[in-house]
């Protein structure tokens, strides 16, 4: 499994630990990721996902995973959310 986030397409990135004496060690910046359901109220089901924390406060923020994923680029979803977000689209054209 892949550290990546499934609905921001936050990974792992790399960088320096710089000591005061600016001696450099390469280190490894991990995003938090839990495993979460997160609720569609267009498809009245649950989905599980691995996410960022902050990927949680947004999609809050946007009011639930289905505007969340309506607004989100394709690029940065994962497989299954794309999946979600298209049942989602198809719902909503119905």
């Amino acid at each position: 499994m892949s550290r990546t986030c499934e609905l921001t397409g936050k990974s792992v990135m790399t960088g320096n630990n710089v000591s005061h004496a600016k001696n450099r060690n390469k280190r490894v910046f991990r995003p938090n990721l839990v495993n979460t359901t997160l609720m569609s109220e267009v498809l009245d089901r649950s989905f599980s996902f691995r996410v960022a924390t902050s990927a949680i406060r947004t999609v809050e923020h946007n009011g639930g995973l289905d505007n969340y994923l309506l607004k989100a680029k394709d690029e940065v979803l994962s497989a299954k959310a794309r999946k979600v977000k298209k049942e989602i689209k198809s719902k909503n054209a119905a």
